[in-house]
Parts: C-alpha cells; sequence; structure tokens
C-alpha cells in the first residue's frame, strides 16, 4: 500500500459517494488506474463496503447501552459470536482479552425496551456467566475515519539537541 492508496481510502472514508472522476482528480490519476486501484483495495479486503452514516436517535433508537459480558467458559466463544450477530440490536462486539470477555453495543428505543431485550434475549446468549450494562450518557466522539497512517509507521521524533 502506498501513499497513493492511502489518500484514496482517506477520501473514501470522508465521502463514500464521490464519483470516480472526482477521486481520481483528487489522487491525481486517470479514472481507469483510480478504478483499478479501488478493485485491488475492495479485492484485498481493505475496503469491506460502503455505507450511509445514519442517525440512530432519528429511526427511533435514542437509547445505546455498552455491555460488558463474561462467558462461562472459553469454548462458548463460537456459539457465543454467532447468537450476538442474530441479534438485530447488537451494532456492534468485540472480544477482549481478560475479563470481560466481550464489549457489546446495543441500541434500543428507550431504557423498558432494552430491559425487555436484556430479560429475553441477552441473558439467555449461550455460554453468558455475567452481564454488566452502562448507559452511554452522550457520544463524545462520532465515529470517524481511520488516521492515516499506524504510529510504528510514522517517523521517529527528531532527536534533542
Amino acid at each position: 500500500m502506498d501513499v497513493t492508496d492511502r489518500k484514496i481510502i482517506a477520501l473514501l472514508q470522508l465521502e463514500g459517494r464521490i464519483t470516480l472522476t472526482d477521486l481520481a482528480e483528487k489522487v491525481r490519476l486517470s479514472v481507469s488506474r483510480c478504478q483499478r486501484r479501488v478493485r485491488d483495495l475492495e479485492a484485498a479486503g481493505v475496503i469491506r463496503g460502503y455505507r450511509a452514516v445514519v442517525d440512530a436517535a432519528a429511526l427511533g433508537y435514542g437509547f445505546e447501552v455498552l455491555v460488558f459480558a463474561t462467558l462461562s467458559r472459553p469454548d462458548a466463544v463460537t456459539e457465543f459470536d454467532a447468537a450476538l450477530a442474530e441479534v438485530p440490536e447488537i451494532i456492534e462486539a468485540q472480544r477482549l482479552f481478560g475479563e470481560p470477555d466481550y464489549l457489546i453495543r446495543v441500541v434500543s428505543a428507550d431504557l423498558e425496551s432494552y430491559q425487555r431485550l436484556y430479560e429475553s434475549v441477552l441473558i439467555h446468549l449461550p455460554g453468558v456467566r455475567g452481564l454488566n450494562s452502562t448507559i452511554v450518557m452522550k457520544q463524545a466522539v462520532h465515529p470517524r475515519p481511520l488516521p492515516g497512517r499506524p504510529s510504528r509507521e510514522l517517523p521517529p521524533p527528531a532527536a534533542a539537541t
């Protein structure tokens, strides 16, 4: 991946609906070369898809909860992962090192609907030993594009004189 690929990725993260013509112009490539690079990035799995960023509250999901899940046994991971994928209100889940085992992001209309989901679905997920819920008060940083380069690729700081 070179500087041009990184520019393409940065622009697509900011404006996923940019035309290939505009994208090519901004990265100073021909349209065909730009299209080939985008296709290569897609084929390599660097670009995994395109989607609209939607206001959850505008769709009636004004309540967000972070759920920390601890499993009762290590061999429940595969089954637990599959069960998480089946719950539409779970919009993100990460497996963690140590305890808790998972961080799960859940949306619902309000506290009552979250309580129903918790009691009818979440506590019954396979292998669950415990759940700890934290209500999100405010999203301080909204999801944003990835930085241009990981810090390990940045040049080292200049030596002090």
